[in-house]
């Protein structure tokens, strides 16, 4: 079995992004979950690099026409959940700085207001 050139591509950046993302969550920049979830996208990457046939066998059980078709599908539905996940962490932290710019007006203010009571007395 001769592999071609984009199965060779396929598989190297497979494992490329296998062992970024082993190297992010090592260093603790990345959680558990996500390692998990990147981790079955490289390893799916390169089964798939390796037997593009199976991609048939995914179009006939979804009822989906072509293996490529599957293919787009699923990951325009990955794409849609990590943009979905996104702007949750990021209202999250908009959330999170609002609470805290909160946080150190009230502390200047009364920061403020011990000092003018130090002036007056």
């Amino acid at each position: 079995m001769a592999l071609m050139l984009y199965q060779y591509i396929g598989i190297i950046i497979g494992i490329v992004g296998l062992i970024y993302s082993f190297i992010r969550f090592r260093e603790s920049k990345m959680s558990l979950g996500m390692l998990l979830i990147w981790s079955v996208v490289w390893i799916v990457l390169i089964f798939l690099s390796i037997f593009p046939d199976a991609t048939v066998y995914f179009a006939d059980l979804t009822g989906i026409g072509r293996g490529l078709d599957v293919i787009l599908i699923l990951g325009l539905i990955g794409c849609f959940y990590l943009i979905f996940r996104i702007y949750n962490k990021i209202e999250n932290i908009e959330q999170e700085i609002t609470h805290i710019a909160r946080e150190i007006a009230l502390q200047q203010e009364n920061i403020g207001s011990k000092e003018k009571k130090d002036e007056e007395n």
